[in-house]
């Protein structure tokens, strides 16, 4: 227990930079902008919630959200609103600067085909 005790007192005092480094998973970032996208967006009453996929290099992000609207929507407004709460988020949250925000709208959904139970309007 003594030689631990000295050990500590003798031990040497490392720099910040020098104890290491905090790496964070690229699927942890990938969910911080999927819940961004959703926080940004109304998903639609039958639509599957914003989807994410992220390439992280070093401190740089790269993210591509899909995502399904009601229709009918400002999709233009809409994306960029996206876009610019999945930049804040990532940035504030994982600490990494957000290169692009790909947005990719798979589907709208139309009010009058979710009250009539039809996927399509003819």
């Amino acid at each position: 227990m003594a030689d631990l005790a000295q050990r500590r007192a003798g031990a040497v005092r490392v720099p910040p930079a020098g104890r290491g480094a905090t790496t964070i998973a690229d699927r942890v970032v990938a969910k911080i902008a999927a819940q961004a996208a959703r926080e940004a967006i109304d998903v639609p009453e039958r639509g599957q919630p914003p989807h994410a996929s992220v390439v992280v290099h070093r401190d740089t992000a790269r993210v591509s959200v899909s995502l399904e609207l009601g229709y009918p929507a400002d999709v233009g407004r809409q994306c960029g609103a996206v876009r610019g709460r999945v930049r804040t988020r990532v940035e504030e949250l994982a600490g990494m600067r957000v290169h692009e925000v790909a947005v990719h709208v798979e589907r709208l959904h139309s009010v009058r085909t979710a009250a009539g139970g039809r996927e399509r309007l003819r």
